[in-house]
């Protein structure tokens, strides 16, 4: 224990001494930047970096929201990484936030270790914030990004790296139904005395079910891999009901390089779709031909006990089954949803990359 103890110390000390990066801020185009002074935190200025869908404008559904810890670092990693998994149809189309700090000069390194840590740890005088900034989050930033966007309220994501990751597991136990996802990129579990047990063992003393998905990484060559694999072994272990844990050991990589894929794995996590095996009789009643409003065929046909959507000879997307009536590829953005009409099947709304359509039953 005592081995584990240091090796967590030293990790601390890397993560909010070696963590800062000095560079100058690089507008993302296709985003925006808007500012929220807290009146919770000391009247904090924070900057929120926005980016919203590309068929925002034109659409009246109300869209999840991923909440994104140090976006000064990490806002043009999580754009990037929206762009490429919704294009291949693994994550819907959301609106991100991502919070950093405005004001004069304002300090990352010492801001985040006042935020996102629970408790008061010596070293770091002006830390254990992370009560407050929680406050903050619900009662004031919400409130803010609902009255300017369109934004489904039961579907948000908390995304963070090192004492990003600490404040995203200690917002699942203490403040579970803030969000529906949860995803920490080499968590600082090892926080003042690995103290987020001392969150979890009160948790689960007053409740056995946690609606919640959680994605941990950590990196193969970091020091705290025992530890990180002790935390998972232990929660996986409590088996909460309705709580879905991944975690993955990310091979030949570091505390940093851990975002790139933790962070998208974690997005695919939080959106993975089940998978239903239908019967043939369920299957059937979809096959034939189709018509797009441009007058294109599409053929429905059943393969291998699943449905196949041929666009062409040679372009055909294989379809999983959601439900008994939505059904979506993972080759790229592609989604079904066939609808009936006197009791058959008259089409299907088809949703792809940057276009919806219904298309038209025409034979069966």
């Amino acid at each position: 224990m005592k081995i584990i103890l240091l090796l967590s110390t030293c990790l601390m000390t890397s993560l909010v001494i070696g963590f800062s990066q000095e560079a100058p801020r690089v507008d993302i185009p296709g985003s925006q930047v808007l500012k929220l002074t807290s009146q919770i935190v000391k009247g904090q200025e924070y900057e929120l970096d926005i980016l919203l869908p590309g068929g925002y404008k034109n659409s009246n559904k109300k869209y999840p929201v991923l909440y994104l810890m140090d976006s000064q670092w990490d806002f043009p990693l999580a754009k990037s990484l929206y762009g490429q998994h919704y294009f291949d149809g693994f994550i819907p189309e959301m609106i991100i936030v991502g919070i950093t700090w405005g004001g004069v000069n304002p300090n990352p390194d010492s801001l985040r270790a006042r935020d996102y840590t629970p408790t008061n740890e010596k070293r770091l005088p002006q830390s254990g914030g992370a009560e407050k900034f929680l406050s903050f989050i619900q009662s004031e930033l919400f409130p803010f990004i609902q009255s300017k966007y369109k934004t489904d309220t039961t579907d948000r994501i908390l995304m963070g790296c090192s004492l990003g990751g600490l404040f995203a597991i200690y917002t699942l136990f203490t403040h579970p139904n803030m969000f529906k996802s949860y995803i920490a990129a080499s968590p600082a579990y090892g926080w003042d005395g690995e103290v987020l047990y001392k969150y979890e063992k009160a948790y689960f003393e007053r409740k056995s079910t946690l609606p919640a998905k959680l994605y941990m990484t950590i990196g193969e060559v970091e020091r705290g891999v025992p530890g990180f694999q002790k935390l998972s072994s232990h929660l996986t272990g409590r088996n909460y009901k309705n709580l879905q844990i991944r975690s993955k050991v990310l091979e030949n990589t570091g505390h940093s390089g851990t975002k790139t894929e933790g962070f998208g794995r974690g997005l695919q996590f939080a959106y993975e779709r089940t998978s239903l095996n239908l019967d043939a009789p369920i299957l059937n009643k979809y096959t034939g031909k189709y018509q797009t409003i441009n007058g294109n065929t599409i053929e429905i046909k059943l393969e291998n006990n699943r449905l196949s959507c041929y666009l062409g000879p040679n372009n055909k997307y294989i379809l999983f089954a959601a439900t008994e009536k939505d059904f979506y590829a993972t080759s790229e953005f592609c989604n079904l949803h066939f609808s009936n009409k006197n009791g058959k099947t008259d089409g299907f709304q088809f949703d792809r990359y940057g276009k919806t359509e219904f298309v038209k039953r025409v034979s069966l």
